[in-house]
């Protein structure tokens, strides 16, 4: 099995538990804090067609910026929802495992476990 990278938020409890399911299970991934080191956008946007989900599943729509830039709108374009996810990196949904299995969004966290 490959490797697995984390994009993790320590502070979001979620992501917490993501983190310790895995290493309950031995494995010990590589962890991005994507607050501290967003992807650029050709990695989000591979992980977006990787895991075969729309963009607008990686928002976390009850962050402010989510709000207040409008991003609910229908009319929204996946390009316009990557750039929103640059410029605000607090959208980015948590946590997301990757590796050469796929890419999965920890909500719930057992989510990540598919890839083990």
């Amino acid at each position: 099995m490959s490797a697995l990278t984390l994009y993790h938020n320590p502070r979001c409890s979620t992501s917490r538990q993501a983190l310790a399911l895995l290493r309950e299970r031995g494995i010990e991934p590589l962890i991005v804090e994507y607050l501290k080191t967003p992807p650029d956008r050709a990695t989000l946007k591979s992980l977006v067609a990787t895991s075969g989900l729309p963009v607008r599943e990686f928002l976390r729509s009850k962050e402010v910026p989510y709000q207040v830039l409008n991003l609910g709108r229908a009319d929204m374009s996946e390009d316009q929802l990557i750039d929103a996810v640059m410029a605000h990196p607090v959208l980015l949904q948590r946590p997301i495992a990757v590796n050469d299995k796929g890419v999965r969004i920890g909500r719930p966290p057992e989510r990540v476990l598919e890839l083990v």
